[in-house]
């Protein structure tokens, strides 16, 4: 019964993540059921809504109830604008479901940002309550605390994810769904669900009533990229975060200036690794159930200018807000000055979606600035025949340490961490103990070289060495699996990485 109670219980210190034997073992026994249920599609959807709520209460415990209740709200409201007989009704209903959407959304994840704000300026004394833990008590006699808020993993995913629906349904790309079970499917699809790619309601949707398909190149391209997800995160992200990034972030005045600037180009390739690989398992899982996710990364620190750079990081994100924000802010339909304030507020809020604080404001702002600054200087400079190797390359370079500046925000744990990184960097740098700094962290750094090697590599290498992984036997991509799986294993840290992404 304990072996039962634990398989089958929440447990806060031991979620169910891709890096995990546990979601293997979920994963296998899901595909056991899969193989019996896949061929009726009723089946198979109340299916994979079931073991997907099941994952999420295993990843973040209660908080599946939040998720049911996003469900439901966004499945009446598409029936109604489907239903209604008049435009106002139908702007109506669009306008509660983004109402409820970020109601909830602005509750958990901008409270404390909230609150903070509101005794600043009045210098009150107000207190955040966790009504949703309050309730919980009431009704089942638990004793969750209610003075904390802790943020659902993975709320800001779905909401953008269930906001795309009634969007698309009020804009008529698809229509309502009547069978609850297969949108509850949608929104719950457990190998994207906690951290994206965020799939658009009208490229997913038809895929639920399509009969299972996978050819044997996609069997093998799925697990090349769940191989490739797990060294990305495991290998790389996680080694080089424990071992160098976070020590330096977390107190930069504790090291050179030299150990700053490194950290900062750690950070860069361990979020890239750390995202990009929860991604590219999420695809081949989703590849193996029969279903196709859109591509999420595309090598971005190749990016020539920022808004290459836009088109090849968090792609589903940054298509999401072009779709839904940027366009529904007027686009570049309301003139050349409304057109870049509508790009630097997209950008802005794209920042303030990752989180209520000023540091992710000053990341999405200075993302809107550069994007904005590259329109004007391609109105002004149009580009007159190719670039030249050496231009490209400084376009590139200079594009990517653009980038690394921003990131600076996007991690230091506050703006007093930013203030001493940046001090250390210029001030402290300290050049005579760099050879003594590459020899202490020398597995970190012959990390970083192979990642970023690795990383721009030209398409064709890296398209000839995954050609290469699909075409083998199966019983030469068993042993590839099992050698990666063990070294994989043989490197991991003892704790639990959960991804980046989770917090957001």
């Amino acid at each position: 019964m304990e072996f039962f109670k634990n398989i089958l219980q929440y447990d806060p210190t031991r979620p169910m993540i891709f890096t995990t034997s546990d979601f293997w073992f979920f994963f296998a026994i899901v595909l056991s059921i899969y193989s019996v249920v896949y061929k009726k599609i009723s089946l198979r959807n109340g299916f994979l809504f079931i073991i997907s709520v099941f994952f999420y209460y295993k990843s973040g415990g209660y908080f599946f109830t939040i998720l049911l209740f996003t469900t439901l709200v966004d499945y009446l409201m598409g029936l109604l604008i489907g239903q209604a007989n008049s435009q106002l009704k139908r702007k109506l209903y669009l306008t509660l479901s983004v109402i409820m959407n970020l109601g909830v959304l602005a509750y958990f994840k901008y409270s404390y940002f909230f609150l903070e704000t509101i005794n600043n300026i009045f210098h009150s004394n107000l207190k955040v309550v966790n009504y949703l833990a309050l309730w919980t008590n009431g009704v089942s006699g638990t004793h969750f605390d209610i003075t904390t808020i802790i943020l659902p993993v993975g709320i800001s995913f779905y909401t953008f994810q269930s906001i795309s629906y009634t969007v698309s349904v009020y804009r008529k790309k698809i229509e309502p769904l009547k069978n609850i079970i297969d949108y509850a499917c949608f929104v719950t699809f457990f190998p994207q669900l906690v951290a994206g790619p965020i799939v658009k309601a009208y490229d997913f949707i038809p895929q639920l009533y399509k009969e299972y398909s996978l050819t044997k190149r996609e069997f093998g391209f799925a697990l090349f990229l769940i191989l490739n997800g797990l060294i990305k995160k495991m290998l790389i992200s996680d080694y080089i975060s424990i071992n160098f990034v976070d020590r330096v972030f977390d107190s930069p005045l504790s090291y050179t200036g030299f150990e700053n600037l490194m950290a900062i180009y750690g950070y860069a390739a361990q979020i890239y690794c750390d995202f990009s690989g929860y991604t590219d398992i999420a695809i081949g899982v989703a590849l193996l159930l029969g279903f196709r996710l859109p591509m999420n990364f595309n090598s971005p620190y190749k990016a020539a200018n920022i808004t290459d750079f836009w088109r090849r990081w968090h792609i589903s994100l940054s298509t999401w807000l072009r779709d839904y924000l940027y366009i529904s802010l007027g686009g570049n339909r309301k003139g050349k000055f409304r057109t870049y304030l509508n790009l630097f507020l997209t950008m802005l809020i794209g920042g303030l979606w990752h989180g209520a604080a000023l540091r992710f404001i000053i990341w999405g702002a200075l993302h809107g600035f550069g994007l904005t600054i590259h329109k004007l200087w391609m109105k002004f400079f149009p580009a007159k025949g190719g670039k030249t190797i050496y231009s490209h390359f400084i376009s590139v370079f200079i594009t990517f340490h653009f980038v690394l500046f921003a990131w600076i925000f996007f991690r230091a744990p506050n703006m007093q961490a930013v203030g001493g990184m940046l001090s250390q960097i210029f001030n402290h740098f300290n050049p005579g103990l760099i050879p003594n700094i590459i020899t202490s962290y020398r597995a970190v750094f012959i990390l970083l070289l192979i990642a970023f090697a690795i990383h721009w590599l030209p398409v064709i290498v890296k398209d000839r060495y995954k050609e290469l992984f699909i075409g083998v036997p199966y019983v030469a991509k068993a042993v590839i699996v099992v050698v990666i799986v063990f070294i994989i294993y043989q490197a991991k840290s003892s704790e639990i990485q959960p991804f980046i992404y989770f917090q957001f």
